[in-house]
């Protein structure tokens, strides 16, 4: 069999992360610029638009006329059913870059809401962008301190000697057989409720990371015990490399695969996790926008019915988990043609 070019093999690989780097971008974009892109802020209430729906652009008239972007101004036909209907006799123009907003209406009267509003008439594209900053956030923090912890505690178990590797082993052993939803709703509980966004970034991510940190430690343990006894390892105590020294230089690089691949798995599971937190009242509250205080809002009463756009968090959340397997993930291909 003729072996295929060496650059071949690499494109799917590399079409699959610019395709995850390009999600993390706009997911950070979002979260960046969610308070200039219609110019609202999470908490601002527009009391005239209770469950209004998305508004989208248009760009050809009702006479069928190509004009600049514009919408269709809402207006509610029956308060008690919350239905609106768009007025197509007046359009309104869409301006960029006017009143501190990417994009706006001239009419205040008249804003513009591309995903809807909730049931507070609170725009939802900018309550999603504070949501991504929180949501995300925390995920990012939690996994980062479990990636710090287990490496650490990896690194000193694979490297010291039978007992210290046995108690590290034990205690990450201990932890994993914890049930680990249970674990963070108690560790959760057993907090004050009554906490600042802040406090609640913090203490969400410490306890992300008390429970995820076991499993990266595992894997860097068994990398380190691996790498030590390999000939580059030796030569460098043979020339008087210290512990420290091979650890930082030698050993914990062999280990950066594995925790990349552990990225992958801890950035969704933990967005997951304060999802369900805010979810049942134990993460963010009212009035941050984290996504799972969102979805809270989604599933009560018959509001999923009636305003349906009020998903959007749950489809941030299944983009934020793509996102980060395709930019971070092993790519098998790539893996496969170092070899060719």
């Amino acid at each position: 069999m003729i072996p295929a070019p060496r650059g071949t093999a690499l494109v799917p690989g590399r079409r699959r992360r610019i395709g995850g780097l390009t999600l993390c971008g706009l997911l950070t974009a979002l979260g960046v610029l969610g308070p200039w892109i219609t110019g609202h802020r999470p908490g601002d209430q527009f009391g005239e638009f209770v469950y209004a729906p998305p508004s989208a652009p248009h760009i050809i008239d009702a006479d069928g006329r190509l004009r600049a972007p514009f919408i269709y101004p809402l207006v509610l036909e029956d308060r008690l059913e919350r239905r609106y209907a768009q007025d197509r006799q007046h359009p309104t123009p869409l301006r960029w870059f006017r009143r501190g907003a990417l994009v706006s209406t001239d009419e205040p009267s008249q804003p513009w809401f591309p995903l809807g509003t909730d049931a507070l008439g609170r725009d939802q594209l900018a309550r999603l962008a504070g949501g991504t900053r929180l949501s995300l956030g925390v995920a990012l923090a939690g996994a980062l301190g479990a990636l710090l912890i287990g490496a650490l505690a990896g690194s000193v178990a694979g490297l010291a000697g039978r007992p210290v590797d046995d108690a590290v082993m034990r205690a990450a052993d201990f932890v994993i057989a914890l049930p680990a939803v249970y674990v963070v709703l108690a560790l959760r509980a057993a907090m004050p409720l009554v906490l600042s966004t802040s406090q609640v970034f913090w203490t969400i991510s410490l306890v992300l990371s008390a429970v995820g940190w076991p499993f990266a430690a595992r894997g860097v343990r068994a990398v380190v015990a691996s790498e030590k006894a390999r000939e580059y390892a030796e030569a460098a105590r043979a020339i008087g490399a210290t512990r420290t020294r091979l650890l930082l230089r030698h050993l914990l690089p062999a280990t950066r695969g594995f925790l990349a691949v552990q990225t992958t798995l801890l950035v969704p599971h933990f967005v997951l996790a304060e999802a369900t937190l805010s979810f049942v009242g134990l993460g963010f509250g009212e009035p941050s926008p984290s996504w799972g205080a969102m979805l809270r809002e989604a599933g009560q009463g018959r509001a999923l019915v009636e305003a349906p756009w009020l998903l959007a968090p749950a489809l941030a959340i299944v983009a934020a988990a793509l996102a980060v397997h395709l930019s971070v993930g092993p790519q098998p291909h790539a893996l496969r043609a170092d070899r060719l």
